[in-house]
């Protein structure tokens, strides 16, 4: 695709309809699973409806909400996705997040089944993309033990395996939040490949050191320290959000 420009609302509609496309076509998500939104200013938040599949949606799909999850554009045909408690906990809980996916990419997922956490420590991209990637506790779909279970990891991530569920990405726009679902996947796709070889490598941690400052320096907005689990979520990027008016989507 080209460039999108997100000044206005059908414009944003477009591009969830065309990362909900692309979710879809790379497997991420099958049937009618997954869910997208993006904040589009302090109220209100335009998310992804519940029953429909992700990769053949229209603008009249995409429903409007505000921040207590009541529909402020009524639909009498689709509703908010099931999901929609998940996505309105990190938004409040990171000011500097604009968008959120989420999506069963089966190898990240395959590490949400397993209980184990995704390693990043084992290529550069992954660590300057992603940071640390926990697993959250497994919650039941739809209900709030699914926001309960993020809470204590998202404000120091953007990337969350859920247990026996699936994967969720924040960031500050909906392409880098897409590119980071993309990065996370591949980098489990790596590691599932690197096990059955029977050696695992991982970056040295001076050299992690150095991918980090690289980080800081180029500005990369939102992305936590893989080495501190700790550290708090990355406020100078909220201002940054106000600015982005377009982003290109590369294959």
């Amino acid at each position: 695709m080209g460039d999108y420009l997100a000044d206005s609302e059908s414009e944003i509609r477009d591009l969830i309809i065309d990362i909900g496309k692309r979710l879809w076509e790379r497997g991420y998500i099958v049937a009618k699973e997954g869910n997208i939104s993006m904040r589009i200013d302090d109220g209100e938040i335009l998310i992804t409806p519940m029953g429909v599949s992700k990769g053949f949606m229209s603008r009249d799909m995409i429903i409007k909400i505000n921040m207590d999850g009541e529909v402020t554009s009524p639909n009498k045909d689709y509703r908010p996705s099931s999901e929609v408690k998940m996505h309105l906990e990190v938004y409040k809980q990171r000011d500097d997040v604009n968008a959120v996916i989420h999506a069963h990419p089966p190898y990240s997922t395959s590490f949400a089944v397993a209980g184990v956490p995704i390693d990043t420590s084992v290529l550069p991209e992954a660590i300057m993309i992603l940071g640390e990637v926990p697993v959250a506790p497994y919650g039941t779909p739809s209900t709030s033990e699914v926001p309960d279970s993020i809470i204590p990891f998202i404000r120091n991530t953007n990337a969350i395996l859920l247990a026996n569920h699936g994967a969720l990405t924040a960031a500050i726009d909906l392409i880098t939040a897409y590119h980071m679902m993309e990065t996370l996947e591949h980098t489990a796709r790596i590691l599932c490949l690197a096990t059955s070889l029977g050696n695992v490598n991982k970056i040295p941690e001076e050299q992690i050191n150095k991918l980090m400052k690289i980080r800081c320096e180029t500005g990369i907005p939102g992305e936590k320290d893989i080495s501190s689990a700790s550290a708090g979520p990355n406020r100078s990027s909220a201002a940054r959000a106000k600015k982005i008016r377009s982003r290109k989507l590369l294959r």
